[in-house]
């Protein structure tokens, strides 16, 4: 769907005001935001921030992916759930969250874990993927269906008090398993070493940042990088990515595998 397809109402005129001030923006991009379709795969201490800030600025669709229900220990980080919400589907409970945030917003909860068979007839469907998980498996399963089907994605990571996040918008960039090879070990994880609330936060802000400037039809400064962000010494660190030519994945031998 193209934006000019798209018209505002009155009342969104009214909602979006700050951001149709901007010339990057205007109507004809907040009317391009109303028409494009994003899933997000993980509804946590990323996905929440995430969710809620393009929800705000008026994506058009949002398809929120997550098989957990809400714990106590999620509390802490996942902004999105209190304590009323807890033992409850957190895409049941996200979609009715952000309807009341902004009901022009498109929302469809998909109450399971996502995974390498689920996931391309999802991808189809979407003009952007957000890979908010907090597990290896998940994110190489990502990783494939969007270079399979050529769709952009942006995925984050914490843990501890470290972050960091990748986007990759073009065929050139590098995908996740040219960074980390599918029997990669990751030793350290939010349930082992723990995290605190406001990393995951910003590295959620950070994703819907991006996925702004993509949905927009603008580039990314930080797409064929890796972000790694210190949040106990402030400090923020750009690794400049080749594309693996033997990745298993997007490499030119991938359909030899």
């Amino acid at each position: 769907m193209c934006s000019d397809e798209v018209s505002l109402r009155d009342e969104e005129y009214l909602r979006y005001g700050r951001q149709l001030m901007l010339a990057e923006i205007g109507e004809e991009g907040q009317a391009r935001l109303k028409a494009k379709s994003v899933l997000i795969v993980g509804l946590g201490g990323l996905g929440s921030p995430l969710a809620l800030y393009l929800a705000g600025a008026g994506v058009g669709t949002l398809w929120l992916a997550d098989g957990d229900v809400v714990d106590s220990s999620n509390l802490p980080r996942q902004i999105l759930f209190d304590g009323e919400g807890l033992r409850r589907s957190k895409a049941e409970l996200a979609r009715e969250r952000l309807a009341a945030h902004n009901p022009h917003v498109e929302l469809i909860a998909i109450n399971q874990r996502l995974d390498a068979h689920s996931l391309p007839a999802f991808v189809a469907e979407v003009d952007l993927v957000i890979d908010c998980c907090d597990n290896l498996a998940s994110r190489h399963a990502i990783n494939a269906a969007c270079v399979g089907q050529g769709k952009p994605w942006i995925s984050a990571a914490a843990v501890g008090w470290q972050g960091q996040l990748m986007v990759r918008s073009a065929p050139e960039h590098p995908c996740y398993a040219c960074l980390y090879t599918a029997d990669t070990e990751i030793k350290e994880s939010c349930q082992s070493s723990g995290v605190t609330g406001p990393l995951v936060g910003v590295m959620g802000s950070l994703q819907a940042l991006e996925a702004l400037k993509l949905l927009l039809g603008r580039p990314s400064p930080v797409a064929g990088t890796l972000r790694r962000f210190d949040a106990l010494a402030h400090e923020w660190q750009t690794l400049r990515l080749p594309a693996d030519p033997d990745c298993p994945v997007c490499g030119s031998h991938k359909d030899d595998q």
